[in-house]
């Protein structure tokens, strides 16, 4: 087995030293089954962190519809097939009747891409609002809009930010937050509209992931989705990570946020490691978009990809994943909140579902260094988390879905364990 430094040395020679690898010093997986990972040295670590193996690694369900569609047929839509249909329409079943369209992709970046590009052909516009510390994709127009990443790219000047505030960080009343918050938002609108940009849409995740799973205001979402909508612009919601019954309560994250949106762009679960994307949306957006744009994509929903998708959908309901993933989190995020009683430099538990953390805090101040020895912590334990949010001083308990009552009391205890460590 090659060694990781002979693997790194090689890596730096091909794909270059500059795309990152978690931990001090970096793991090798060799497979992965479940939950569980297999490092070369034949240890087995718990994932408590990938979101794209939704239903597990190397689901088999997932594994023999691949292997069967790709042995049988795949080729591009532009000829019928059935299975793509088939998906079509069971995808389409977990959202609102009103979310009733979708187009295939192959990426979070493209769907997001697509979703910005609609935006703009039905408004007119190019203006875009995002959060001040949030990441959408990879492609030339996501990199001008991205700010929780480093980018050589500089904020486009149709962009405008927004700060999602976090009422666990800030003493103010709640109603004197939301109310700075819309406001700012009013400002930003403004801004785009005397610049001669317009507004198109914003684009948020509906957890607000990446900005650390803010506690935000009541009426927060609904006060931005209203505003966005008054001045002509669409609401896209991400759910790259907080889709497919990542909350636990909802298949959605914009239906636990109570968010109503014109577009909807998924990737990573959608295929549990598969490449593909969508965008969800409504007939009326689709038949502006459609007869003006001959829109095709080569290997956007290939019969390979829906068999992939559909497997996941009936390994999600088959095992009530979802509503494990509630149970789990209840449980678990109780075990935070008590944690975070009983150490003064951890501000509060956060998140819902199997999406959870903790914020680290010194004297009021972040504390990333804390939530850094955390993770080293527990990865010498062999359970994988990692860290989110503008000063990455949030824990990301993140893991698969396929996540079961015999892992938790693992990674709790882990936690309790690195916890007492540091």
């Amino acid at each position: 087995m090659t060694s990781n430094a002979e693997l790194i040395e090689r890596r730096n020679r091909t794909i270059g030293p500059y795309s990152p690898l978690f931990y001090d010093e970096p793991l090798q997986f060799v497979s992965a089954k479940g939950v569980w990972f297999t490092e070369a040295s034949g240890k087995r670590y718990l994932d408590g962190y990938n979101n794209v193996p939704h239903v597990g690694h190397a689901n088999d369900r997932v594994v023999a519809a691949l292997a069967q569609q790709a042995a049988t047929l795949n080729v591009h839509t532009r000829y019928l097939n059935e299975r793509v249909v088939d998906y079509a329409e069971a995808l389409l079943d977990t959202f609102d009747p009103r979310l009733d369209r979708v187009f295939f992709g192959n990426s979070g970046s493209e769907a997001n891409e697509l979703a910005l590009r609609i935006a703009r052909q039905l408004t007119g516009d190019t203006g875009v609002i995002v959060s001040d510390y949030s990441y959408h994709g990879t492609t030339i127009t996501l990199a001008q809009m991205t700010t929780g990443l480093k980018t050589r790219e500089p904020l486009g000047a149709h962009v405008r930010t927004l700060r999602i505030p976090d009422l666990d960080r800030d003493p103010r009343p709640e109603a004197e937050v939301l109310a700075e918050t819309l406001a700012e938002l009013d400002a930003a609108i403004e801004s785009l509209e005397a610049a001669g940009f317009g507004f198109s849409a914003a684009l948020f995740d509906p957890l607000f992931s990446t900005e650390g799973m803010p506690r935000i205001p009541a009426g927060l979402v609904t006060g931005i989705v209203d505003r966005v909508r008054a001045a002509g612009g669409l609401v896209i919601a991400d759910e790259v990570q907080s889709g497919f019954g990542r909350t636990g309560t909802h298949m959605w994250g914009h239906e636990y946020a109570g968010m109503r949106p014109d577009l909807v762009t998924m990737g990573k679960p959608m295929g549990n490691g598969h490449p593909m994307s969508g965008v969800v949306t409504s007939a009326a957006v689709l038949e502006e978009f459609g007869p003006r744009n001959e829109f095709f994509n080569t290997f956007a929903g290939n019969p390979v990809s829906a068999a992939v998708g559909e497997a996941v959908l009936l390994e999600m309901s088959d095992h009530g994943m979802m509503a494990r993933a509630e149970g789990l989190g209840e449980r678990a995020l109780t075990h935070l909140g008590e944690l975070a009683e009983r150490y003064d430099f951890i501000r509060a538990a956060k998140g819902t579902g199997l999406f959870l953390g903790l914020d680290f805090a010194l004297d009021g101040e972040p504390a990333p260094q804390l939530a850094k020895r955390v993770v080293e912590a527990m990865k010498r334990r062999r359970v994988l988390i990692s860290r989110i949010g503008r000063d990455e001083s949030v824990l990301k308990i993140r893991p698969p879905l396929a996540f079961s009552e015999a892992e938790l009391p693992i990674l709790l205890d882990a936690l309790d364990e690195s916890l007492a460590e540091i």
